[in-house]
This record gives C-alpha cells, structure tokens and sequence, in this order.
C-alpha cells in the first residue's frame, strides 16, 4: 500500500513542484510586507505631528493641485497623530478616453489586488498637518505586486489562477500522502522521524530534511493551502457559507434618506462622527457612496477585533450626517465571520509577529521540499539500477567483485 501512496506522492509532486515551490518563496516574501515596507518606506507612513490636522477637504484640494480632476473615492486615517493620511483616488479621464463599457476590459491593465497597506487603485499618502502630498502610490507598479501576482496567478491573469488553484488542490493530497508515508511503524522509527540527523551522510540528510521537517511543517502547509482556495475558486467560497448555512451578502446596509437636490455632506462630517461615534480605533477607512441612495461606509479595527480581517462597520446618511447603523463584527453572520479568518490565517498574522515567524519558516522550507524530494526519488533510482545489475551479474561476477 504504502508504495501506491508514495507513487501518487511523487507523480503529484513531480506536476505541481514548480508551482508549489513559487507559491511558497512569493508566501515568503510577503508574509512581511508590511513591516518592511514601513521599514524602508518610513516616510511614507509617519509624519511629526506639528499642532492640529487639515480639514479632510483641504487634503483633496491639496491633492487636486498636484493632480489635477483626482476624484478621492476613500480615506484612512489614523488615530496614531504620527500617521500619514491615505486618499484613494481616481485620476481624471484624459481628452478622448471612452469609457470602458459592460464586459470590456483594456488589454493593458492589472488585476485589481488589494493587500495589507496596499490595496488596489491609485493611493496619495499625505501629511494631515501640512498637507504636503507625500508620495502618490500605485501598488501595481510595485515589487511586491508582482510577488503578489505570482503568488495568485503566476502573471497568467485568469488561466494563472486557475493553475495555482488546481495545483494548491493536488499540494492537499501530496501533504496527506506524505503523512501516510511518513507515519511509523515501531517506536524507534518514529524516533528517527523526529529527529534530524545533522552529521550524517548527504543522502540521510537529505531524507531527514525532507521526511523529519516535512512532519513539522505539514499541518501549517496544509492550513495555508486550504485557507488559499478561497481565492482560487467560487465553489469554495460558496461552500464555506453553504456549511454554516449563511448568506454571503449578510444584512443589506441601510440607505440614507434622499433629499432631493441635497449635497452630501463632507467626508469631514462623517470622520467627526464616526470618531465621536467609536473613538478608540486604531483607524478609519470611510468609502464614498457609491450612488445617491446609497449610505458613507466607514470600517474600523479597534483593540477588541479579534484579527485585521474583524471589522467594525458604521454607516452614515449622506444628507443628514446621522448614523444609520453600527455594525460590530459579531453581528455579522457566522458565514461571514468565518469568511474573515481566512486572510488573516493565510497570511500568517492571526497572532501578530510569532505566526508570521511561523508562516515565513514553513513557506521557506515549502520551497525546498519538492527539491529534497527529487533529489530522495533520483537516489532511489540509482539504487535500483546498481541492485538491478548486482542480480544480472553471474555467481562467478558477483564472486570476483
């Protein structure tokens, strides 16, 4: 039996390697993005704080200076005073340019992305008390981008995804395979299994870096892989919601009340009163509305969400300023409570620095695994090949050998 599994192993491995080998180096890669980016982007972020903040609405006349018909679509501010402020924008269309109508899509563009300090579209990082336009990013032009895209979809746009989700699929049966292979028969058995045989030979060192380390990181591969088909396919998606009998558009947000001819009011009214409102947030992400029915959405992480995912919403009427609800993550339904742990897991934050230092160990010997695992099969192979001789060699042969 266990040579049936350790063929599937292997053939499984051998199609899928490449893939899971770079989805795990990219895993790496980005499970610290944010610290380093605000590492060696410090200026980006943090500003000195120099006596009271700019009115929200001098940031987008600010902004509109230095671009000119910027349409600012969402803010985040922090309650950190040394924070920069975000303002996600549109740039205005040029002379000429048609819209993009139902279904078209221009050749040319990217893959909406949204990641930890990133997010997708164009981003205007700027100072709250002088109002300097700090620096004006798109996350799309970034290094980390194309980690991100390799990680999603190997730069192959739809087709990419698909092939990183099959192959996230078969690395599920590869790491249950390997269990089965790995399990042990007697005690001392197991004890080799446990252990790295650091001065051994190359060829044992190699299987106890495959066979020993592959048992410690199996169960976090396995979780990062599984948390990953939420991204890849719809069925999953639809499956997490369909298990806890749960809808996935939840309680429809509420409507402001329509004045006719009535202005919305600024997004100054609406910070001043979701921070009136939740006042110990660690930030503020307030969207527009996106029709003239439709409510400000303002979402909050404050020191009682349980992970970065666990958000609290506030809605607010666009003509009255009034608060229409405020929405706690527990209130949501279990679907979409359950929905939300999958970043957080995936990525490795879900306790902070201690998971990600787990999550960058595992990705990093996910990488090195189908490799140690080539080099076992062509060790196999060759040791085949010399018993197959030794037997095909004559009584007299094997004598004078």
């Amino acid at each position: 039996m266990k040579i049936f599994f350790r063929n599937i192993h292997l053939y499984l491995s051998l199609a899928a390697g490449l893939v899971i080998m770079v989805t795990c180096f990219t895993g790496a890669v980005l499970v610290f993005e944010e610290e380093l980016n605000h590492t060696f982007s410090k200026e980006r972020y943090y500003v000195h704080p120099q006596g009271e903040r700019l009115p929200l609405a001098q940031l987008v006349s600010n902004l509109n200076e230095k671009v000119p018909g910027a349409k600012v679509s969402a803010f985040r501010i922090y309650n950190d005073p040394s924070r920069s402020v975000e303002l996600t924008f549109s740039p205005a269309e040029k002379k000429g340019e048609k819209k993009e109508g139902a279904g078209e899509k221009k050749k040319d563009a990217k893959p909406a992305a949204r990641r930890p300090g990133g997010g997708g579209g164009k981003k205007a990082f700027m100072n709250p008390y002088t109002g300097e336009v700090i620096e004006v990013y798109v996350y799309q032009d970034t290094f980390f981008y194309t980690m991100f895209a390799l990680h999603r979809w190997m730069l192959g746009g739809a087709v990419g995804k698909m092939i990183v989700g099959i192959c996230t699929l078969v690395f599920l049966f590869i790491i249950l395979t390997g269990i089965i292979l790995w399990w042990p028969k007697t005690r001392n058995i197991l004890k080799q299994r446990l252990k790295v045989k650091w001065d051994a030979g190359w060829k044992r060192l190699n299987h106890d870096l495959h066979i020993v380390l592959g048992f410690y990181a199996a169960i976090f591969l396995f979780i990062f892989a599984f948390t990953g088909l939420a991204w890849s396919f719809e069925w999953f998606n639809n499956g997490i919601y369909k298990v806890t009998n749960s809808s996935p558009k939840g309680t429809p947000p509420p409507a402001s009340h329509y004045i006719a001819e009535a202005k919305p009011v600024a997004f100054d009214v609406v910070y001043q009163k979701a921070k009136t409102t939740v006042p110990d947030a660690h930030f503020y992400n307030i969207a527009k509305p996106k029709d003239s029915a439709a409510a400000y959405s303002v979402s909050m992480i404050t020191p009682r969400s349980a992970h970065e995912s666990a958000s609290d919403n506030l809605f607010i009427d666009q003509y009255s300023g009034e608060v229409l609800l405020l929405q706690a993550f527990g209130d949501k339904n279990l679907g979409q409570r359950v929905r939300s742990t999958f970043k957080p897991v995936h990525i490795a934050s879900i306790w902070g620095t201690p998971s990600k230092i787990i999550g960058l160990i595992v990705c990093l010997l996910g990488v090195t695994f189908p490799i140690t695992g080539i080099i076992m099969w062509i060790n196999r192979l060759r040791k085949q090949k010399k018993t197959g001789k030794s037997k095909a060699r004559s009584p007299q042969e094997a004598a004078a050998a």
